[in-house]
């Protein structure tokens, strides 16, 4: 499989308008292409969808174990002619206290990838080349090939930033120059969906694209990505995932097959639940489970025969008064959770399950309340289950990634979903486990887990009239 990394220095510098642009072009000129973003973002992968027409995909280390990243990246860019994957923050910027594990250069020594490297050219002209040297130098096993020289002034900026890389030997293969109409819409935790920009959203990626098919050299883009060491790695596969997956729960102890009836899981969609794997929905029907998407913010009621729910994150907060207006919808949400039936929520999905968000009501099946704060939660979280519950038995441990800016009150004697350790060694109980709910502000990446989503479906699936099952 063909393919490049597009990386940077540091974040801002143009990578995701690099990418997703530089996907978009190829599609144009008929490549069929296939997208990847490095690290937890839910976002980027969502423009590289309208960019592509298939579904962006993650490539994280840190969530699903080095082991893992090839096989997903050779499942994901299956029938493809080439793979472009845009990475996180600086090239060498991974997960904190360890030496880059999670980085963008991490992924592409995984992939034996070579890099095209991003540099945001404003104020600077040859020192550009001693900034290159460095990053080309820092790790030799990384291969820098080739560079886009992004925000670039004029005719003589270009001239002086090409000879800077000229000096170190490394190829120009794009110039773009300044220009606002590149950028894509932002808020508070970074772009604005794809799916809430709606069709501005594609307007904004063919812009982009314009852009790099006018100033990226296309051809010597996939040159480069062709310059690659075939890859002999076992394709991931939900189906065999899933059959091998060992169910540690204390009823089972045998490996967890499909079950033997189809229970219907509905899973949150549209434009305020946006925050989810591709490879989520795979693992559901690989175990056993027909999916069905329910849009929180048109659909006034869960599936027919709904056994389960999995709520995943996005941005509930921008929608409340919408989410609040569908109160049909709660209602049958709140009667799905209260008759035990499982519930699996993640961030936004444990918002809409609180009894408010900034004073909106929700469904009430959680005994708390959110609100925005001023205060960004980020990071990874190596957990434990402290509780058996329809993901994991106690003690099942997982690393998942918290990212929001909202916080929510914990009642007293609350039963928490994982617990770990902060930053200063304190413990953090966090989430709650009630029935049939699991919900937690905590990202899971199900690709590590797929023993939990086969028995999450077991569970639907146990859980379900006859009538309901397929």
């Amino acid at each position: 499989m063909n393919r490049l990394v597009v990386a940077a220095p540091a974040s801002g510098s143009g990578k995701t308008t690099v990418a997703t642009g530089l996907m978009a072009a190829l599609r144009r000129a008929g490549d069929r292409v296939a997208p990847f973003k490095v690290g937890p973002d839910y976002i980027d992968p969502g423009y590289h969808a309208v960019a592509t027409g298939r579904p962006g995909r993650n490539l994280d280390p840190v969530m699903v174990g080095e082991h893992r990243v090839a096989g997903l990246f050779a499942h994901g860019a299956r029938g493809c002619d080439l793979a472009v994957v845009e990475g996180v923050m600086g090239l060498f910027d991974g997960r904190v206290d360890t030496e880059g594990v999670g980085s963008t250069a991490h992924v592409a020594k995984l992939l034996s990838a070579p890099v095209l490297f991003v540099v945001d050219a404003r104020g600077q002209s040859r020192s550009l080349a001693a900034l290159l040297h460095g990053f080309r130098g820092y790790d030799p096993t990384v291969r820098l090939g080739g560079v886009v020289l992004n925000q670039v002034g004029s005719a003589r900026h270009e001239q002086v930033l090409r000879g800077a890389c000229a000096e170190v030997g490394l190829e120009v293969l794009g110039v773009l120059p300044r220009d606002d109409r590149f950028a894509l819409p932002s808020r508070h935790l970074g772009l604005v969906t794809a799916a809430e920009h709606g069709a501005a959203a594609v307007a904004a990626v063919e812009a982009v694209a314009d852009a790099v098919a006018r100033h990226v050299d296309l051809d010597g883009v996939r040159r480069l990505a062709a310059a690659v060491p075939a890859m002999a790695v076992p394709t991931w596969d939900p189906h065999a995932e899933v059959a091998s997956a060992v169910d540690t729960s204390a009823d089972a102890g045998a490996p967890a097959g499909t079950t033997t009836s189809a229970p219907v899981i509905a899973v949150a969609g549209g434009a305020a639940f946006t925050f989810g794997y591709a490879e989520h929905v795979e693992l559901l029907r690989a175990a056993g489970a027909e999916v069905a998407v329910v849009d929180p913010l048109r659909d006034e009621a869960l599936p027919d025969g709904a056994a389960g729910l999995v709520l995943p994150g996005g941005f509930p907060e921008q929608h409340a008064a919408e989410l609040a207006a569908n109160e049909r919808l709660r209602a049958d949400v709140t009667r799905l959770a209260r008759s035990g039936a499982p519930v699996h929520a993640e961030c936004g999905g444990l918002l809409y399950l609180a009894k408010s968000l900034d004073g909106a009501p929700m469904c009430g099946v959680v005994d708390a309340d959110g609100a925005m704060t001023p205060r960004l939660t980020l990071g990874y979280r190596d957990a434990v289950a402290p509780h058996d519950s329809v993901l994991a038995r106690a003690g099942a441990r997982i690393t998942g990634h918290e990212f929001h800016r909202t916080s929510l009150s914990v009642p007293h004697g609350a039963t928490p979903a994982w617990r770990w350790r902060g930053h200063d060694q304190r413990p953090v109980a966090e989430g709650f486990v009630l029935g049939g709910v699991h919900a937690s502000y905590l990202h899971t990446h199900p690709a590590a887990t797929p023993d939990a989503v086969a028995r999450f479906v077991r569970a639907c699936a146990a859980a379900a009239p006859a009538e309901a099952t397929r």
